[in-house]
């Protein structure tokens, strides 16, 4: 059975309490995810919902937490029986008796008793909060909980009036990270620094993409990162140039630039780091100087993440540095408030800087409050990632053709400004050429 060491239960139960305190006299119903056929038999890798493990660190599929506001406040885990037939099958099963104790619930049940027990929970609450629109089955179940209670009204029972989003109470509790959560992405800020690192070692003239994923992958999970956090992208070339590169099959060519996207998840948690280096270990002029301008744009992002300043501020410090730069390498014409207001910056860079960070890889969050941009907080953590790619056009040099450069790093917003957590990844030119010079020493 898994380490129960592993299990800090007293975070969990916390956030419970804090969820509890804030549903009045409602219920929250919480799912975690289904399991998904890949093929036939063949399942996809099993991943819990992030809000049900934000709640619980309970991992096994087939799973409902269900909590009660109020003066009597009270968590309830439904999830599968203890079977040992079926654990000589598919592993270890906690069972009602054990989850109850291990994960420190109030009550646990089988999850076949789910659909008798919610209408009795649901009876005399004002409001239910679930998360509806995501699961066509799941809506239909709720309501039919909802439905079961309305048919007790003669005998003066009442059922909830109303239905709220479970997730926007859970969003705002997500976007600030604990000290627990703090200490798993710094862990796999560190884990992932340390295979781009070895990436950029592994790297060279007429290697494929999918063997540097694979070196990614190997340090991950030799780590102890239980999985990627998302699909990498390992991009050499003109491939740097699609955004969402995930064929990772191309041959990589002397002379060309590697764009490298990945990060682990290590206990649901996920970190995002994107590092640009030359394949054969020497930025070439155009090169090098269009991955200052965008090491130049970060740290103008970077330096304006603290607190009270605005989600928008990293975007509008790093737009302003890359289209400056983009003027002085001839790649636009006109004036730094022309190229801005034109928004003509965006045929060289068209995303946004960044985004939360978390158990999601894009994070729980809202950007905007009322309309207006969030001010940032302790305890946020946030990318900052400008890019530059450069497409073959009218006007463009053919020097140029085909760069491709991003670097991301993960920031944790700190009292005092920020914290990168993604530091072991070299991003100097001199830190990242002199790494590749001693691969084979």
């Amino acid at each position: 059975m898994p380490a129960l060491t592993e299990i800090n239960t007293a975070v969990y139960r916390d956030r419970r309490a804090r969820l509890a305190a804030q549903l009045g006299n409602g219920v929250a119903i919480v799912p975690t995810a289904p399991e998904r056929i890949r093929n036939r038999d063949a399942h996809y890798p099993y991943r819990y919902d992030s809000y049900f493990h934000y709640l619980t660190g309970f991992r096994e599929p087939e799973a409902v937490l269900v909590l009660t506001g109020g003066d009597q406040a009270q968590s309830m885990l439904f999830c599968r029986e203890k079977n040992i037939e079926r654990e000589i099958w598919d592993g270890f099963r906690y069972g009602p008796e054990m989850a109850r104790e291990v994960f420190a619930v109030d009550a646990a049940y089988c999850i076949d008793e789910l659909d008798a027990q919610v209408p009795d929970l649901l009876a005399n609450r004002t409001a239910v909060h679930v998360h509806l629109g995501a699961d066509v089955a799941w809506d239909a179940r709720v309501l039919g909980w909802i439905n079961t209670v309305r048919n007790r009204a003669r005998a003066g029972v009442a059922a909830p009036d109303e239905i709220r989003d479970v997730h926007a109470l859970l969003d705002e509790m997500r976007l600030r990270k604990d000290d627990h959560e703090l200490a798993l992405m710094r862990r796999a800020g560190e884990i992932s620094g340390g295979a781009h690192r070895l990436a950029m070692q592994a790297a060279k003239p007429g290697a494929i993409e999918y063997e540097i994923e694979a070196v990614l992958l190997h340090e991950f999970r030799r780590c102890g990162a239980q999985s990627p956090a998302y699909t990498a992208i390992v991009a050499g070339g003109a491939n740097a140039c699609v955004l969402h590169y995930v064929e990772n099959s191309a041959r990589l060519a002397d002379g060309d630039l590697l764009l490298i996207d990945a990060g682990c998840e290590l206990d649901g948690y996920a970190s995002d780091i994107t590092r640009t280096f030359p394949v054969n270990g020497r930025f070439s002029g155009p090169q090098r100087a269009v991955y200052e301008l965008v090491l130049a744009a970060q740290a103008a992002a970077i330096a304006t993440v603290k607190p009270g300043a605005h989600w928008n501020d990293p975007h509008d410090a790093a737009v302003k540095v890359l289209a400056q730069g983009f003027i002085d390498l001839k790649l636009l014409q006109g004036t730094l408030d022309g190229v801005l207001e034109q928004e003509t910056y965006k045929q060289f860079y068209m995303h946004r800087t960044g985004h939360w960070l978390g158990l999601d890889v894009h994070d729980a969050g809202d950007y905007k409050l009322n309309g207006a941009w969030r001010e940032l907080e302790p305890g946020m953590v946030l990318t900052v990632e400008p890019g530059c790619y450069i497409r073959p056009a009218p006007g463009v040099p053919e020097s140029f053709h085909h760069i491709g450069v991003r670097i991301e790093d993960d920031a944790l917003v700190t009292a005092q400004g920020c914290e990168i957590l993604s530091a072991g990844a070299p991003k100097a030119i001199a830190d990242i050429e002199a790494l590749m010079r001693g691969r084979h020493a």
